[in-house]
């Protein structure tokens, strides 16, 4: 999708801080980062947001988070973290492509807000 910012960041177009990739994930860094690692995790096919996944969807879904999962151990943050999706502009989700934010290396609280 050309008018997609995450598309274009998986496509090179825009500048990122790559954390990782591979044939269906791209993780980078998040601008606007909440905690000491703020790591964002895109299916590089363009997905609005959950609620619009479907049933072929599942295994890239899972694959984000296992993603996150292998990213929170490289950095050492395994004893607490979160993933995040974010559903919908109420819930805080601003680029409308589906993404797992991974939140830690600080306590995080709970409830998030």
């Amino acid at each position: 999708m050309t008018n997609c910012l995450f598309c274009r960041i998986v496509a090179g177009e825009l500048p990122s801080k790559k954390v990782h990739e591979d044939e269906q994930t791209f993780a980078f860094e998040d601008i606007r980062p909440q905690a000491p690692t703020h790591v964002l995790v895109v299916p590089k096919k363009h997905l609005r947001g959950l609620k619009e996944a479907g049933p072929e969807d599942v295994e890239l879904i899972g694959r984000c988070h296992l993603v996150a999962a292998q990213i929170a151990r490289q950095r050492g943050i395994e004893n607490g973290y979160r993933t995040v999706l974010n559903v919908g502009p109420g819930a805080g989700q601003s680029v409308f492509h589906l993404h797992v934010h991974l939140l830690g290396g600080r306590r995080l609280d709970w409830p998030p807000g």
